[in-house]
């Protein structure tokens, strides 16, 4: 006698159901993808108990034809593919014919539509995989979808369930994906009778503020290229904006939101320079490529994807968004509004540099320049020498224009820079600017072998441990490659005699311990190679410009011509902003000039 038996076919379809209808959320986002396959521009969603009591969709898409609504709800059958070719090119949410007859399987289902040119709408229902009779229902346009008592018929399910605030709160994300994925579609949301958001159908940029918020705008830079058929575009939050969790990352593959690895790992590593490991970016990205390009046909749930080019797409996306973080100078979209006019329509000059100069000089600030490796430009100094001009003088050299960081007009309790550039008023965070004009300059230098050692005059001897000993004295190659010599001087003392000139000035005992403590924790080859940036940005915080430190104005604008030269330099290497700008209409908002 035969022990292998066909299970019944209501059976396999709740086995099936699995794969496609984990939670309430689950059979939200199929039925709202339908209703975007469908043409659908109004797409209305209630919830009853977080989806658990009640999802329905209402939508004024194509319709369903009465003579498909049966057909609508079996397995395995789409009117959105036909064959392989047709899977391979797929540009549909929506493809495997699953969706429907999964959820009819494990909840009560109605489905009521209307085709364009019918006389009225036709319903049908499912139970336990049983079909009712099509018959006759009131509906304007569209198709209306009801599910009720999710998994009532499958209790082992059922009981997975978390709270109804929990469910609500996965079916308000699975919404919010689609509502990003489609902003040209109008939303509405409520639960429990309650209107929760609505959305009219709008642009990219105003979906994304609808719903991230103002802060997430204010706070992203706006990225859009395309290359060779790819095409990256959105929003990309600075690390101002991070998170402690992945809950603000939304990314689309052909208006398809996905969880890919590869792209994922081309994100986070254009974002390792400018972001702090434990924090996670906030973005709302848009990648397209021709559809023949991505195999959609992966997985149920269609959140994963497979690139038939993935070093390309890898490469494409690191790129794209590695250059639109890096652009770090103020410019005018940074800036609403534009610089205060004189009363001949001309913008004003800015106000007098030099005479800041004479106070800091007074007070004792002048000390010998700090090698901040840039040279002054000349405007800043014809500005000071017209300040200092007797009044008889009418020389008039063409001035050049402001630069994007402006000049500096003084420093406020050791640690802030302030400079007046065209838009209004800059504070810069010096030692966080610093820190990363220094870790850049590492980096090149060190990718092109020419990071040059400057032997100290007097060696720094330190008392060692027996491992930093035998770290130095094992590692002398790999030191050295990083512009360091580090030595025995004793059985239990190391002497530095050398280290990178561009931290010439840090502190040498701080530095050597912290670079031994990396070889010997790390391996010297991974310190060479995967974790030679964490380094390096730890070598840079050693040698940047400590707090309390009081600067010259010549430094001050030194540092504001490197930060203008380096790439991400408004984010220090942990991920915090160097500097904030105040245009001149927010001084006048606080000063309530011209109420």
């Amino acid at each position: 006698m035969s022990i292998i038996r066909l299970l019944p076919d209501l059976l396999i379809s709740q086995i099936a159901a699995g794969e496609v209808v984990e939670r309430p959320a689950s059979a939200l986002k199929e039925l709202v993808e339908n209703s975007l396959d469908a043409g659908s521009r109004e797409i209305r969603v209630d919830l009853e108990e977080g989806g658990i009591k009640l999802i329905r969709v209402a939508d004024d898409g194509q319709g369903i034809a009465a003579d498909d609504l049966g057909q609508a709800l079996a397995r395995h059958a789409t009117s959105k593919i036909a064959s392989l070719d047709e899977l391979e090119a797929v540009a549909s949410l929506g493809f495997r014919g699953e969706a429907l007859a999964s959820i009819a399987a494990v909840a009560r289902l109605s489905l009521s539509s209307r085709v364009a040119g019918a006389g009225h709408a036709w319903r049908i229902g499912a139970q336990d995989g049983t079909l009712s009779q099509v018959e006759p229902a009131a509906l304007g346009k569209g198709s209306v979808i009801e599910v009720r008592e999710l998994f009532f018929n499958t209790p082992a399910r059922r009981k997975f369930l978390k709270t109804p605030a929990t469910e609500y709160g996965h079916c308000e994300e699975a919404l919010r994906r689609a509502a990003l994925a489609r902003p040209d579609v109008a939303f509405e949301l409520r639960h429990n009778g309650k209107v929760v958001w609505r959305l009219p159908a709008q642009d990219g940029i105003a979906r994304a503020v609808a719903l991230l918020g103002e802060a997430f705008e204010a706070a992203a830079r706006s990225v859009d290229e395309a290359a060779g058929g790819l095409r990256l575009h959105g929003l990309a939050g600075l690390p101002a904006y991070s998170r402690s969790g992945r809950d603000a990352q939304y990314l689309f593959v052909n208006g398809r939101f996905v969880r890919d690895k590869l792209l994922a790992h081309a994100v986070r590593e254009a974002y390792r320079d400018i972001l702090h490991y434990d924090r996670h970016p906030a973005f709302v990205l848009y990648f397209e490529l021709p559809p023949e390009q991505v195999d959609v046909n992966v997985h149920p749930a269609k959140t994963e994807v497979r690139f038939r080019q993935s070093q390309a797409v890898h490469q494409f996306v690191f790129h794209v968004l590695e250059r639109a973080l890096g652009r770090s100078a103020p410019s005018a979209a940074a800036a609403e509004s534009r610089p205060h006019e004189t009363g001949t329509g001309e913008a004003a000059r800015p106000a007098s540099f030099a005479a800041s100069a004479f106070p800091a000089r007074a007070n004792g600030y002048m000390q010998q320049a700090m090698p901040l490796r840039a040279a002054e430009t000349q405007a800043y100094y014809g500005m000071v020498a017209e300040a200092l001009a007797e009044p008889a003088a009418e020389v008039h050299e063409p001035q050049a224009a402001m630069p994007a960081m402006g000049y500096a007009i003084g420093q406020v309790g050791g640690i802030y820079v302030l400079a007046e550039n065209e838009h209004g008023l800059l504070v810069v965070d010096m030692h966080a600017a610093h820190e990363r004009i220094l870790y850049e300059g590492l980096k090149t230098a060190l990718a092109e072998h020419r990071l040059a050692a400057q032997p100290l005059l007097i060696p720094l001897v330190f008392q060692a441990t027996a491992l930093e000993m035998a770290t130095a004295t094992e590692h002398a190659g790999v030191l050295a490659a990083m512009a360091f010599e580090i030595t025995a001087a004793s059985p239990t003392h190391l002497a530095v005699r050398a280290v990178p000139a561009m931290l010439a000035k840090a502190d040498s005992e701080r530095l050597a311990r912290e670079v031994l403590k990396d070889i010997r924790e790390f391996g010297a080859s991974e310190v060479l190679s995967g974790r030679r940036n964490e380094m390096l940005a730890t070598m840079a915080c050693h040698g940047a410009v400590r707090a309390n430190r009081k600067l010259t104005l010549p430094e001050m604008n030194a540092l504001l011509r490197d930060m203008e030269r380096t790439l991400r330099a408004d984010q220090c290497n942990h991920g915090r902003p160097t500097w904030f700008q105040l245009s001149l209409a927010d001084l006048d908002r606080m000063f309530m000039r011209g109420k």
